[in-house]
């Protein structure tokens, strides 16, 4: 995964960046399966329709098609069907509900004005119910703007249909594929190792970290996502989650090995990534065996840590059976890196959450009154099949699915090019037959060209809405303007009732989820180096002592603790990211705003880094730090978490941080240096919290602000950084380090341990 750049300077005539973002096509293969299913599953129940003379039942069955076609995202077979079939029952009701109010004036804006705060609170809970909550008001406008046929459970029954149709054609490969997805995915991850593992010592180390990070998020959602009750059980499971555990020994020492490449020089031999993508190979094919490893003998701590961990990825991904007992504890190991509790447990925590959560109940509020809006405009003034308004603001004003701004602007576009298409469709053919072979073109576009981009898919859903929806209401070509007036009006009702009247919508959210990211990493510096483990072992052998021991050297308590709090956090770095992209489609000042974080996103992510590399030389035998000097770290790292969150302001101060410039925590200290350097929030700020004297630094740990404020990213020509900004340093406004190149420490004096 690429580094998110800031976007570069655009000339005084061009459109602004965050406009063109959105409508440039991004990079992406054809996922020809999805293209086949898409065009069997909407003109087949055409073509039904037609034969049995009942046009509109399979227009019916093609919408519910449709949804199932868009909701169909995950990989895995078991994460499909769940994918598919919860959302089409949430979809059955809103069609219901919709059809009882149809007609029915302002009793229908009432109840569309409800269902619409449910469908915003249920969508906080998470994909699924994000989806479920999007057809649940999708199906009830679209039930109360067009005459459903009699009696009342036809329709819901008819877009369930339509559902299982996609269901059936996604599972048909279930026999001949079951696990593949799982097993590519895993594999997909040791080939992301090995490509870090290459990169370690080069400018490309952290764009292929990013790559590891989501590569492990996207395995372990695939191998655990909602199969709780299969650990322990299923023999394919076991051994996949055996596999990828062990994937987490060679992620930790991945740091150790790119610092040491940084400050000596001396890169990873060639042998170590071959190995580890011939690793890749057998998880994928299934292939054991007594494994074939040549590595060259390593000297250096680092060098250790990453051939331990190597040769003990090989041997379990060789294993050809895990026993019970193993199987156990591989589960247990599951279990710490992230498995999801039993599904009451989710589900009482997700009703809490919905219920408690003040953002659930804003961003509800937020859609509700939108969609009052909508309908009540329609009600008031004449407008021929006024659903569509109301159908536009429910697809913008999903800010899960990106900047609500940002998709009013691509969806105003991508209408009118969807309008363009489905235009002389509608005025030169007559419906009958004819409109199976289009349908069979049109359907095929929709996974293409939703892979693009939020217009792109737009631009092909628009023409299969409207062929289907004249084959319910029979209007024709003469309601293709009406759409383009109905779209630009919903656009405008999201603008201004979704976006402009609710100011944390156009204030960026990445200074308070970087200062959870802080504060986490805080607790995270605190876990490697704080008191030695009472426990000791962590209560799993899903990852056994493959560090060779050391508990004497400050082993920091349970290993599987230490593992699920760092995967948490690159987790949390992975929301920055998310947050960060969509915070630069949003229009100045917001935009802007955003882009003054990045350097921080990544000295944040730097710090981590060392912080694991730190440990593992303390595993392989270097002396632990010293408690003083952990706790001088943490405090630094927690007073940056509570200055980004009072201010907005970005400024340079100096950040003494003195200790054993030859142990383990130098490359560290000068990580958190470099991070305070360039983003620390004044403490002068109008909202900033009083000091406390409990915890406030040292005289020697004073942090002074200089006069200059950091607000922008550089352009292309901005200041480059390879080593810390030095003490009193100041930068002129407007510049920044560079995010691709961060600062490289000095090599040990006196001949300190390498890492």
């Amino acid at each position: 995964m690429a580094n998110p750049a800031p976007p570069p300077r655009t000339p005084r005539l061009a459109p602004p960046t965050w406009l063109t973002t959105g409508l440039r096509p991004q990079p992406a293969q054809v996922p020809w399966p999805a293209v086949a299913r898409a065009s069997i599953a909407l003109a087949a129940p055409l073509a039904v329709g037609f034969a049995t003379e009942r046009p509109a039942y399979g227009a019916l069955v093609s919408m519910g098609a449709l949804s199932g076609v868009i909701g169909d995202t995950a990989d895995a077979y078991r994460m499909r069907v769940f994918n598919i079939a919860v959302p089409q029952l949430f979809g059955a009701l809103g069609v219901t509900l919709g059809a009882l109010v149809f007609g029915q004036g302002w009793l229908a804006v009432a109840a569309l004005t409800l269902i619409a705060l449910v469908s915003g609170m249920i969508s906080s809970i998470g994909a699924v119910a994000s989806v479920s909550g999007l057809l649940l008001l999708l199906n009830a406008v679209v039930g109360a703007g067009l005459p459903m046929p009699d009696p009342w459970w036809k329709a819901p029954l008819l877009l369930g249909l339509g559902g299982i149709v996609v269901l059936t054609l996604t599972l048909l490969g279930w026999p001949l594929r079951g696990g593949q997805p799982e097993r590519a995915a895993v594999a997909g991850t040791y080939r992301a190792i090995a490509d870090l593992f290459e990169a370690a010592g080069t400018d490309a180390y952290d764009e292929k970290r990013q790559a590891v990070t989501a590569s492990l998020n996207q395995s372990y959602d695939m191998v655990l996502g909602r199969r709780a009750r299969q650990h322990g059980r299923a023999p394919t499971l076991v051994r996949l989650l055996a596999q990828l555990n062990v994937v987490i020994p060679m992620a930790e020492a991945a740091p150790a090995a790119h610092l040491a490449a940084r400050r000596f020089h001396r890169p990873l031999p060639p042998e170590v990534p071959a190995a580890v993508r011939d690793l890749a190979d057998a998880v994928e094919t299934g292939r054991t065996g007594d494994p074939d490893l040549r590595l060259p003998e390593a000297r250096r701590p680092s060098e250790k840590a990453v051939e331990a961990s190597v040769r003990y990825a090989a041997t379990v991904v060789h294993q050809a059976e895990h026993s019970p007992y193993q199987a156990f504890n591989a589960a247990k190991g599951a279990d710490r890196l992230g498995r999801p509790a039993a599904l009451r447990v989710r589900m009482r925590r997700a009703a809490r959450g919905v219920l408690l959560s003040g953002a659930s109940w804003r961003y509800g509020l937020r859609l509700a009154l939108c969609i009052g809006l909508s309908q009540a405009l329609v009600s008031l003034i004449a407008v021929p099949r006024s659903y569509w308004v109301a159908l536009t603001v429910t697809f913008v004003m999903k800010p899960d699915f990106g900047s609500v701004f940002s998709r009013a602007v691509l969806r105003a576009f991508g209408t009118a090019a969807g309008l363009l298409v489905a235009a002389p469709i509608l005025a030169a053919l007559p419906r009958g037959w004819g409109d199976v072979p289009v349908m069979l073109v049109l359907a095929a576009l929709i996974p293409a060209f939703s892979a693009k981009g939020y217009a792109f898919q737009t631009a092909a859903i628009t023409p299969v809405i409207l062929l289907l929806s004249d084959l319910l209401n029979h209007q024709g070509f003469h309601l293709v303007l009406p759409r383009l007036y109905d779209s630009l009006v919903g656009c405008a009702i999201a603008l201004v009732a979704g976006y402009l009247l609710w100011p944390e919508s156009w204030h960026t959210r990445v200074a308070d989820r970087l200062a959870d990211a802080v504060e986490d990493t805080a607790a995270y510096v605190n876990l490697a180096f704080g008191a030695p483990s009472r426990t000791g072992g962590g209560g799993g052998d899903a990852e056994p002592e493959h560090h060779g021991g050391n508990d004497d050297h400050g082993n920091a308590g349970d290993q599987g603790t230490r593992v699920r709090a760092r995967r948490k956090l690159y987790r949390d770095m992975s929301s920055v990211r998310s947050e960060f992209q969509r915070a630069l489609t949003e229009p100045p000042p917001a935009g802007d705003l955003a882009a003054a974080w990045w350097p921080l996103t990544i000295a944040v992510e730097r710090i981590v880094d060392a912080t694991t590399a730190a440990r593992v030389r303390v595993d392989h035998g270097a002396p632990a730090p010293h408690p003083a000097e952990v706790a001088l770290v943490e405090r630094q790292l927690r007073e940056l978490a509570e200055g980004l969150r009072s201010s907005e302001v970005l400024v340079e101060v100096r950040a003494d941080l003195s200790g054993d410039e030859d142990g383990v925590l130098a490359p560290l200290r000068q990580e958190v240096r470099a991070a305070r350097a360039i983003a620390t929030p004044s403490p002068n700020a109008a909202t900033a919290p009083s000091p406390n004297p409990a915890t406030a630094p040292s005289p020697n740990a004073a942090t002074t602000p200089s006069p200059s404020a950091v607000t922008t990213v550089p352009e292309g020509s901005g200041t480059t950084a390879s080593s810390p900004p030095e003490t009193g340093s100041s930068r002129s406004p407007g510049s920044a380090p560079d995010p691709t190149s961060g600062p490289v420490p000095d090599p040990p004096r006196d001949g300190g341990s390498a890492p």
